[in-house]
Formats: C-alpha cells, sequence, structure tokens
C-alpha cells in the first residue's frame, strides 16, 4: 500500500457497531433493572438497592467491553484494550496482523512479542476490520522501521 492511500493521522480505529451495540444494551439493561426493582412491591429497600447495584456492575462490565480502540498519530500508537493502554512508537510496530479466523487484529512488536490490538476486530462488521487493518499496515509501514531504512 503507497503512502497516498494512508489516511491521514491522527485517526482512531474502533468497532463502532459492536461498540453502539453494547453500550445501547448496557443502558437499555440498566432502566429496565431499574424498573423492575422500583415496580415490584415484596421487595424492600435493601433488595431494590441489590438490583439496581447489579445492573450497574453489569452495565459497566459492558462498557469496558466497549472501550477497545487504535489510535494513531505522527508519534505512534495507543492500543487501548479492555483495562489495559499502551503506548507504542511507530518503530516497535513490526507487523499488523489480521489472520483469516483472527478475533481482532495482533501487532507483532520489536521486542519480539505480540500484542492484541482489540479495537480492529472483525466481529459483526468484517469488511470495515479488513479496511482498518490495513490503514493501520499502511501507517506502520510508512512511520516505521521500514520508513527509517530508506
Amino acid at each position: 500500500m503507497s503512502k497516498s492511500t494512508t489516511p491521514a493521522l491522527p485517526v482512531t480505529f474502533r468497532p463502532g457497531r459492536t461498540r453502539a451495540i453494547m453500550l445501547t444494551l448496557g443502558a437499555t439493561m440498566f432502566v429496565v433493572v431499574t424498573a423492575v426493582a422500583l415496580m415490584l412491591e415484596r421487595l424492600g429497600p435493601g433488595e431494590r438497592a441489590s438490583f439496581v447495584l447489579t445492573a450497574a456492575l453489569l452495565s459497566g462490565v459492558l462498557v469496558l467491553l466497549s472501550r477497545p480502540k487504535v489510535v494513531a498519530d505522527e508519534d505512534g500508537v495507543t492500543v487501548v484494550n479492555i483495562t489495559r493502554s499502551r503506548r507504542l512508537a511507530w518503530a516497535e510496530i513490526l507487523k499488523v496482523n489480521l489472520r483469516p479466523g483472527d478475533p481482532w487484529v495482533f501487532l507483532d512488536l520489536s521486542d519480539g512479542t505480540s500484542m492484541p490490538a482489540l479495537g480492529i476486530q472483525p466481529g459483526i462488521a468484517k469488511e470495515s476490520a479488513i479496511r482498518d487493518a490495513r490503514a493501520l499496515r499502511a501507517l506502520a509501514e510508512s512511520h516505521g522501521t521500514s520508513a527509517e531504512t530508506r
């Protein structure tokens, strides 16, 4: 992929449809469970509070699951996964992989490790994930170690 097909920086990659579904489901679930807790007359205040707390915890899990993204800028990439974030310089990224059957993109790093980047995942938007993986690969090739050797 040539440099002319790389996206303008900064760019954020995230599974938009999956994120929208999880956030909508979390909010809906919280509202429904809270409404049920308030409508059930036989529940005491503590039981109602436990319903609301449980709904809040489950909604919080869905918010965490909707968090992943990959943000690329001139200096490198920030990978935000479910509970962790990591900043990578372009030179640290040797290869961007999204093989058939992979649940998300994997980054091969200069320290010999591979890092998942959950912000690009085929899930329910396979074409978008493939396009995003190609764009990130092009950015890594044009900004990374291969660009330094030219």
